[in-house]
């Protein structure tokens, strides 16, 4: 990390501590936030920004939501964990609410959304042994080229980003990559009789916001519906209200087989992450076969429960995609001969850059947090722009402004 001599004596102190003692696996922007309110946080100098990455869409509800915080701090003073070796009053009153609200018999609650991923990796494949009949060991799992599900060993086994992978293998076996929105490259995976499932991003988050063709999805699902393979969805960055609806899957009415979710479901206070699917696929794994310490505890349940009834309530999704389409129309304008792309849905949203210098989004987003807008590039070029789902229409003018002035001084 290079201190940049603009910064401040706090900010300088804070940093130097880090890059001394804290492993180097992260290069973030040099801003040292204290206290976040809504759509703002703030520096430990006392400036404001906007908060356009949201804890890349932890924070889809705002920073310390008032019901949210007053759940943690009500459940935190009653019980916080008792591991699964005991019930507990929250865990059935969670599974209850959050089954009925996405429509799935059951749900596997745990912490990360990496562990999610893992736990329906797991699932598919023990459904693919037990329920479809595929030889032990030889179940395949299709996957996209593109794809961001975590960092564990596992996940990064079928990741195309060299950075992910270097230096990590060897890997794990039995995954098929195929290019993303590319149906007829999934019909021909799937004419592999071992294949368990097929794991997608609705949008392509890390990626830099990739959107599929219109109709991707639907016709990719009932192609595994007619190949008995499971339809698994990672909605951990895309749901919750984050593109415009619920899931990103309801644009085209899909009901994912396997419904992986996390990041907002914590209401950016608790990692929280949870799998949905129904009694054929859930009911595979029995006691003792997977687990987590702290996976469903009442701390948890408390605050997911909560984090979900607010994004219903404050109409989250609706505003989402209102103010989604406003902020893409107003990016849309800007006169820069470096801005080539603008892309999104609802509040999940991408420029992308076009400049001969490498580091230009970089540089950019350096000036946006000048002007008092944090957000952070993506694979080199492109700068994505996530909001909390609560801002408003004076909000998203002003940041358009923000980024426009920024453009200019490219």
């Amino acid at each position: 990390m290079q201190l940049s001599g603009t910064l401040s004596p706090a900010s300088s102190h804070y940093l130097t501590l880090e890059e001394k003692y804290g492993a180097h696996n992260y290069h973030p922007i040099p801003v040292v936030l204290t206290k976040g309110v809504g759509i703002f946080v703030w520096d430990v100098d006392d400036k404001r920004y906007y908060d356009f990455l949201s804890g890349y869409s932890a924070v889809n509800q705002g920073h310390c939501h008032p019901a949210i915080i007053d759940a943690l701090i009500e459940q935190a003073g009653r019980l916080t964990l008792t591991s699964r070796a005991f019930h507990s009053d929250l865990l059935g009153e969670y599974t209850a609410y959050i089954t009925r609200l996405f429509g799935y018999d059951k749900v596997l609650p745990m912490n990360t959304g990496v562990e999610a991923v893992e736990t329906a990796l797991k699932l598919c494949r023990r459904w693919g042994y037990d329920v479809k009949g595929i030889p032990e060991n030889r179940a395949r799992i299709i996957v996209c080229e593109g794809t961001f599900n975590g960092r564990t060993t596992g996940v990064i086994s079928f990741s195309s980003d060299p950075s992910a992978r270097s230096g990590f293998g060897p890997f794990m076996p039995g995954f098929d990559i195929i290019p993303y929105n590319d149906l007829a490259a999934l019909a021909h995976a799937l004419e592999d009789k071992n294949v368990a499932g097929f794991l997608v991003e609705p949008i392509q988050g890390e990626a830099g916001v990739v959107i599929p063709d219109e109709g991707y999805l639907a016709k990719a699902k009932n192609m595994c519906l007619d190949a008995q393979v499971l339809f698994i969805a990672d909605e951990i960055q895309t749901g919750l209200g984050r593109t415009g609806k619920l899931l990103a899957c309801d644009y085209e009415n899909v009901h994912p087989d396997i419904l992986i979710l996390g990041k907002a479901l914590g209401g950016g206070v608790l990692p929280v992450s949870a799998v949905l699917a129904d009694d054929e696929i859930m009911l595979t794994i029995k006691p003792g076969e997977h687990g987590s310490t702290f996976g469903g505890n009442p701390l948890a349940c408390k605050v997911a429960m909560t984090a979900l009834q607010v994004l219903i309530d404050e109409r989250m999704s609706s505003n989402a995609a209102v103010m989604g389409n406003l902020f893409r129309e107003e990016l849309s304008s800007i006169d820069s001969p470096y801005l080539s792309e603008v892309r999104g849905r609802g509040l999940l949203n991408a420029i992308v850059i076009d400049h001969p210098e490498p580091d230009t989004a970089w540089e950019l987003c350096m000036k946006l947090k000048d002007l008092g807008l944090l957000a952070k590039p993506t694979h080199g070029d492109k700068i994505r722009l996530a909001p909390p789902l609560i801002i408003g229409n004076e909000e998203v003018l002003d940041c358009v402004g923000i980024i426009r002035e920024a453009l200019l001084t490219l």
